[in-house]
């Protein structure tokens, strides 16, 4: 089965907790920059975004524009590679959203277990 499986290999580009958010924050909103996603994502810190970033920008899947400037100005955006990614980010979202409101009607709770 490994040999045909290449689910964990996408797993890999999408695991952790703020890739998938980034990458819908970009999808979004197209070219951001990185105080941008900060804002955009408040519960992030400077250093877990910038680590993110890299490891999609490592994998092509978000593509980083720096201008040569004072100050220094870099934008983030979907690399046209990375895009073949939206259908599937975007149905886990849709996905996640009806599956909230499905434990709320079984328990009474959103996803955090709050009433």
């Amino acid at each position: 089965m490994k040999a045909y499986c290449k689910f964990e290999s996408a797993l890999d580009i999408l695991v952790g907790k703020w890739k998938p958010v980034i990458l819908l924050q970009l999808i979004s909103n197209g070219i951001m920059r990185f105080s941008e996603l900060q804002r955009a994502i408040p519960d992030i810190n400077k250093k877990m975004l910038t680590q993110q970033l890299r490891e999609l920008e490592y994998n092509d899947i978000v593509y980083r524009k720096v201008y040569s400037q004072v100050p220094p100005k870099v934008e983030y955006s979907i690399s046209d590679y990375g895009k073949g990614l939206s259908t599937v980010l975007e149905a886990l979202n849709d996905w996640g959203e009806t599956h909230s409101e499905h434990m709320n009607e079984l328990y009474g709770t959103d996803r955090s277990g709050n009433k």
